[in-house]
């Protein structure tokens, strides 16, 4: 084991580790980022492997690993209908199962048959690209996959490349590459800004590196020859990384251990830790009121998804409207937990508004209000194997038995879609069209 392959193997174990665990954390509950942070656990795992054994079986294995992660993160990032969406997770994860098998199975070369869903998945993207944000995403990821190809290719191929540290290197850069998109489409998804929050989270990062990463890296070259002591040495670096990725959901957990029996304390270190993600992750207020129609629906169906998660409201460039600001400032705590509270409650209201007159009632003219205020508003699951409908008042009871036996799961999402349509039109009417409607007045005079 020489010092040149050491300085390669830490450094790209160590940033694709805390690259996995950053992702993670900016938002668990995302499909995409979660493939993307498993992509980059398995190569930093098979970084390891191959320092201690380059080339064996498992080494290869592991370094194929990625390339179905990452097809499971681009199918999630697919901007499809509830009704195309299903089937395709359903296939995505079947097809996904048989090249793992085919990869364990296979010998050399054979493994490189697990870059056929990624290519499948990346021709997906590219027939939707017309829906897909930011534009150039499909572009970016396919060259990636490329790079990614070739690199993978060198390491299974009987090709002189210079040993296979240069290929592996290469490979972990293309895939940071990959976690940093999957990151920028992220925020440009949720309206959310990336560059102040993961340039914070690099320089821990790169702080783990020097720190723990330099000493992890001349104690293996003193001990080479000895896997046990090379294994061990990867362990505490991967727990500095996760701590650099993972900083603020640390610190709650944290809190929880040594505050648990102090609710009211953890409950207002919470908030602050929640106003202080916010801070880094929110875009200009100036931006709301450039953006077009179209996206304002996207951000109005985004935050309707998100109604009961008050960590992604307080993101949400619609906490910047005219009138949460104006409901802020007869609060006067212009916080973005306080601003995510109004921006509920005015979504709530447009829910409401909804509402025909008369009785309860499954009707066409119902669809809408039944949809946003019983799956939406107040969070129930009717397709669970037993909803929650403790504490629900009758007429939600019924809601939730009628969608159980009449609605298809996909035709409530359909139904979500275009109610939220309707909630935005009106948003975006009470918003700005006022305002428009004075300015051109103002230059017409």
């Amino acid at each position: 084991m020489t010092l040149r392959v050491l300085a390669l193997a830490v450094p790209a174990f160590a940033l694709t580790w805390w690259l996995a665990g950053y992702l993670i954390g900016r938002d668990p509950g995302r499909p995409a980022l979660r493939w993307a942070g498993a992509a980059l656990t398995a190569y930093a795992v098979a970084v390891v492997t191959w320092t201690v054994a380059p080339g064996s079986r498992t080494a290869q294995i592991l370094v194929c690993l990625p390339a179905l992660a990452w097809a499971g993160s681009v199918v999630s990032l697919l901007p499809l209908a509830p009704s195309e969406r299903r089937p395709i997770d359903i296939g995505a994860l079947v097809l996904g199962v048989l090249f793992q098998l085919m990869i364990v199975a296979l010998p050399g070369a054979g493994k490189l048959v697990g870059l056929t869903p990624l290519a499948g998945a990346l021709f997906l993207l590219w027939r939707n690209r017309e829906q897909v944000v930011p534009r150039r995403l499909p572009l970016a990821l396919t060259s990636m996959a490329w790079l990614y190809a070739a690199g993978l290719a060198l390491l299974l191929l009987p090709v002189d490349a210079g040993g296979p540290a240069p290929a592996l290197a290469a490979i972990g850069l293309d895939l940071l590459v990959f976690g940093y998109l999957t990151a920028v489409a992220h925020a440009v998804a949720g309206g959310e800004r990336l560059r102040l929050d993961l340039r914070r989270s690099l320089a821990a990062g790169l702080g783990v590196l020097l720190l723990v990463g330099l000493p992890a890296m001349l104690t293996m070259y003193a001990t080479r020859g000895d896997d046990l002591v090379t294994v061990l040495q990867f362990v505490p670096l991967a727990a500095a990384a996760t701590a650099a990725g993972l900083t603020g959901r640390l610190s709650r957990v944290l809190d929880l251990i040594a505050l648990g029996r102090d609710v009211r304390l953890r409950h207002d270190r919470a908030a602050l830790f929640l106003n202080a993600d916010a801070l880094l992750r929110l875009r200009e207020r100036r931006r709301l009121a450039e953006v077009g129609e179209p996206e304002f629906l996207r951000l109005t169906r985004r935050a309707l998804e998100d109604f009961n998660d008050l960590n992604r409201l307080s993101r949400s460039p619609l906490t910047d409207l005219p009138v949460v600001a104006r409901r802020v400032a007869r609060r006067g705590d212009d916080q973005p937990r306080t601003r995510a509270r109004e921006l509920r409650a005015v979504l709530r209201e447009s829910v409401s508004a909804l509402r025909p007159s008369g009785p309860f009632d499954t009707s066409d003219a119902w669809r809408y209000y039944n949809t946003l205020q019983f799956c939406g508003v107040l969070g129930v699951n009717p397709y669970a194997r037993r909803p929650r409908t403790d504490g629900l008042s009758r007429e939600a009871r019924m809601a939730v038995d009628w969608f159980r036996r009449s609605v298809p799961r996909d035709t409530m999402r359909q139904w979500q879609r275009e109610a939220a349509m309707v909630v935005a039109g009106r948003l975006w009417t009470e918003a700005f069209s006022s305002d428009r409607t004075r300015h051109a007045m103002t230059n017409r005079s």
